[in-house]
């Protein structure tokens, strides 16, 4: 079992890496709202847990939160919200660092849809976000008359 945090508010993953049991609280300063539980009551549990099974729990920049983001959109075509960009990076991390086999099978959880987030993502729409992306209303017609604009 392996726990992920964005360095921000990384209570739990600090806690690990110095070998302790109890979780000391911190103040959140990460874009990665959803996970900003500065004191978590389950804490030492996650400890426990992951000590158990074999695991870790590491944390990611804000930084790494959105390239991970980015990273499932372009080559998943999911959008993800800020936690999946937090566990997507921390799965980076964990390979990258030799944690965890590339050759084994990893689940990882997209827990939220990007939307709920947009503004971690980039530039807002219409203000020359990713690849032109513009405001339209949610409608086919919109899209379909944006598509032929972008052809022309």
């Amino acid at each position: 079992m392996f726990g992920a945090q964005a360095t921000g508010c990384a209570p739990v993953a600090a806690a690990f890496r110095a070998g302790h049991d109890v979780v000391r609280p911190v103040k959140p300063a990460t874009i990665a709202k959803s996970l900003a539980i500065g004191n978590p009551a389950d804490g030492p549990y996650v400890l426990d847990v992951v000590r158990r099974t074999g695991g870790a729990v590491a944390d990611v920049s804000d930084d790494e939160v959105v390239r991970a983001i980015r990273l499932l959109a372009v080559t998943e075509g999911i959008f993800g919200e800020t936690a999946s960009g937090v566990t997507l990076g921390v799965l980076r991390r964990l390979l990258a660092d030799g944690v965890l086999d590339p050759g084994a099978e990893t689940v990882i959880i997209n827990s939220g849809d990007g939307l709920k987030t947009l503004d971690a993502a980039g530039a807002p729409a219409g203000a020359g976000g990713p690849r032109g992306a513009a405001a339209i209303r949610p409608t086919l017609e919109a899209f379909e008359a944006w598509e032929s604009s972008r052809a022309a």
